[in-house]
């Protein structure tokens, strides 16, 4: 049996509140950008953080480095920046509005 099998089987015998924290886990590991109506406006954000994707951008926009943005949010990764870039590569508009809103 595989890990992948034997952790399926694992997940599957868990109990259904521990069940649902763990496939919220999983979710927020494969779709690190969520929007949330009343948190951060409704704008685009990392995981479960305030952490704005735009307020990334801006950062990266004006020169900052992954080091630099990783040292300033030290609860983000490397996956969450590469998250960011390509929520951004997908979602130019919505991220340029927020950003020209909040100059």
């Amino acid at each position: 049996m595989t890990i992948k099998e034997q952790l399926i089987q694992t997940i599957e015998t868990l109990p259904d509140d521990l069940l649902a924290a763990t496939l919220k886990f999983v979710q927020t590991l494969e779709y690190p950008i969520h929007k949330t109506p009343g948190i951060c406006g409704g704008a685009a954000r990392i995981r479960d953080t305030r952490i704005p994707v735009w307020t990334i951008v801006a950062y990266q926009q004006q020169g900052a480095t992954e080091a630099e943005l990783l040292y300033n949010y030290p609860g983000l990764t490397l996956d969450d920046l590469q998250a960011v870039e390509n929520y951004y590569d997908r979602n130019r508009e919505e991220i340029d509005g927020w950003l020209a809103e909040n100059e």
